[in-house]
């Protein structure tokens, strides 16, 4: 499963990157907004950073002028995926874009019917949100398995990539259904290395090595 970082922080995408572990980045006009930054000039640092897939998000709603903001943010970066909400014109500029080559994060599902119609779309990425799924009391991982059911069924090739992770858990069962991608914040990336028993197993081996007096360097 891929890992992309649900931020427009630089200094969070970098200490990721140095990991090895980090395979995208996904941006949105509230995590542009949060950084405080131009928002043409962080997505071209964030391009720069990383050579995997970085979700660019046009503003616009309709169809005609999705794709004249496409056609500004794709000449970014190579790497530029653009973003475009589930609405009717937003299928309808991914099949535009994604015939030309361009790759395309159809975001925003909630439903599985929703995620078929991106596949249908021929969008590269779509993204259901999980954590906001959650929040109003509907299991968010249900989609997951409902949408990982159908594009099996179908061989599609759009990737399915779980967004609004909250947590470790949600990470493990997009792992578990096999879902393509997930997207989280960078602490909780990083915090899927923590566990009590590791802590502790390594404070017993550092008071033993400690009691041997030895150095390896």
């Amino acid at each position: 499963m891929k890992f992309f970082a649900d931020t427009a922080e630089i200094d969070d995408i970098k200490e990721l990157v140095a990991t090895g572990l980090l395979d995208g980045v996904t941006t949105n006009p509230s995590l542009i907004a949060k950084s405080g930054r131009d928002f043409m000039e962080v997505t071209k640092e964030i391009c720069g950073l990383t050579s995997g897939p970085v979700s660019a998000e046009v503003v616009a709603l309709d169809h005609a002028t999705m794709l004249k903001e496409a056609e500004v943010l794709r000449k970014i970066a190579d790497n530029v995926c653009i973003k475009v909400p589930l609405t009717i014109d937003g299928l309808k500029t991914c099949k535009a874009l994604t015939g030309e080559g361009t790759m395309v994060n159809v975001t925003l599902c909630f439903s599985a019917n929703q995620a078929l119609l991106a596949a249908k779309a021929g969008a590269t990425f779509v993204s259901p949100f999980v954590g906001r799924h959650d929040d109003n009391g509907v299991n968010g991982m249900e989609l997951i398995r409902d949408i990982r059911t159908i594009y099996d069924n179908y061989l599609f090739d759009t990737e399915i990539l779980v967004a609004s992770v909250r947590h470790a858990t949600h990470v493990l069962e997009s792992a578990l259904i096999g879902a393509d991608v997930m997207t989280a914040p960078p602490a909780v990336i990083k915090g899927l290395a923590n566990h009590v028993l590791t802590d502790k197993g390594l404070e017993q081996f550092m008071k033993d090595w400690a009691k041997t007096g030895q150095k390896i360097l």
